[in-house]
């Protein structure tokens, strides 16, 4: 299986990359000096700035590929246009892609609350970001495709451990985000979890069990 990453430099992408069979992904990245990094994963990469990319551009990059992972987001430190831009906006782009291009398996990260009115005493790029999670899912949800939503708990960059809790709902937890990567690439492989939206934690079942349990 052939898989393409969307915000293919990020920490999630990176593990992903590193687990994936070697000559089989390819990340999606603003920046040319960040093709190293994945080439040393042992992947390609492709400059395409999701900002700035038309939908034709995109459906062409991605043509032939079985599978599409959207880890993009405008990361700490922007604000609330990048949300709308990059977190809803290139999720959205990248949906409209995959489905030009019959790119049918799209696995999307999201984040838990996406569907919740965010906290009042939290900061408006939260709530920004937020609802450019839950606007993404709620496009992806109505569209063609066989999609799956992940929302992961709490990340760390903790070692993994292989054992987590899968399931539509989980409660707060923090969760390796090597684990993350690890769980997309049961998804991908297996086929499972269609058109379902998980959450995800750590826990005590090891990742192919959860999987399977779906």
């Amino acid at each position: 299986m052939r898989i393409v990453i969307a915000g293919g430099h990020g920490k999630i992408a990176l593990h992903l990359l590193r687990q994936w069979p070697d000559g089989t992904a390819t990340g999606l990245v603003r920046d040319p000096g960040q093709i190293p990094d994945l080439e040393a994963a042992g992947q390609s990469g492709v400059v395409c700035d999701l900002e700035n990319v038309s939908v034709a551009e995109l459906t062409e990059v991605i043509s032939g590929y079985d599978a599409l992972v959207f880890a993009a987001g405008a990361g700490p430190g922007s604000g609330v246009p990048r949300k709308k831009t990059v977190d809803e906006g290139a999720a959205i782009l990248c949906a409209d892609a995959a489905e030009r291009a019959g790119v049918r398996r799209l696995v999307q990260i999201s984040s838990m609350g996406a569907d919740q009115t965010p906290d009042p005493s939290r900061d408006e790029v939260w709530a920004a970001y937020l609802a450019a999670k839950g606007n993404a899912e709620a496009d992806l949800r109505g569209r063609d495709l066989d999609w799956t939503i992940l929302r992961p708990g709490l990340l760390t960059d903790d070692p993994a451990t292989g054992l987590v809790t899968l399931a539509p709902a989980t409660g707060r937890g923090p969760v390796p985000r090597a684990d993350v990567a690890a769980v997309i690439a049961a998804l991908l492989t297996s086929g499972a979890a269609v058109h379902q939206t998980l959450e995800l934690i750590g826990g005590e079942t090891p990742v192919p069990d959860a999987v399977e349990d779906l």
